[in-house]
């Protein structure tokens, strides 16, 4: 899959707003800083001009950013979850919007969920992945910032995460923004959840 065009598309910033549009539509989720916006950007050759902002502070995104590329679908940015440093309430709100998008809105084909290669994923993560799982959405794993580590770190992580969140191989997939590594592969993952039949 080549990037030719991507436009900032809509937000949903409450449960039962509305989709800006009837594409298929691919969601990012994973914790506050792990590096969600530099992987977005990355994939969608947006280093220069970024459409995903990046940010000091984790916890920027608080609604579902909605990115429509080449035409073709939809990338939904998720809000991070897992940020101390906001209210509780606030927490809680997106993790029902979340919850909402994903398991009743219909349209979405698959769920890109990113852990920090550098730790042990989260309960949080697990949960994610867990809950995906039980409601039927294809997940990919996608280890971020794995140019950080040593080849020997590298393997540990790989398999750390294939045991913590008892997924198969094939749904793992190291991604480095700073190298560019793993971003031909994550286009290809997405070219077929989108063209996947509904």
């Amino acid at each position: 899959m080549k990037i030719r065009t991507v436009t900032y598309a809509g937000t949903i910033a409450a449960k039962g707003g509305p989709a800006p549009g009837t594409l298929p539509q691919v969601a990012f989720s994973g914790r506050s800083n792990v590096g969600k916006s530099s992987l977005i950007n990355t994939v969608l050759q947006r280093t220069r001009s970024k459409i995903a902002h990046v940010s000091a502070k984790p916890g920027k995104t608080q609604a579902l950013n909605f990115y429509e590329v080449n035409g073709e679908f939809y990338l939904v940015d998720l809000p991070g979850y897992g940020y101390a440093k906001v209210p509780v309430a606030m927490r809680d709100a997106w993790g029902e919007l979340i919850e909402w998008y994903l398991g009743e809105t219909g349209g979405i084909r698959g769920v890109v969920h990113l852990v920090d290669a550098r730790h042990k994923p989260t309960p949080h993560d697990l949960r994610m992945v867990e809950y995906l799982a039980g409601v039927g959405l294809p997940t990919l794993v996608v280890l971020t910032k794995i140019d950080k580590l040593k080849r020997i770190e590298r393997q540990k992580s790989i398999e750390r995460a294939l045991e913590v969140l008892e997924i198969d191989e094939a749904q793992l997939l190291p991604f480095s923004s700073k190298t560019g590594e793993g971003r031909d592969d994550l286009l290809s993952a997405l070219r077929g959840l989108v063209h996947e039949e509904a």
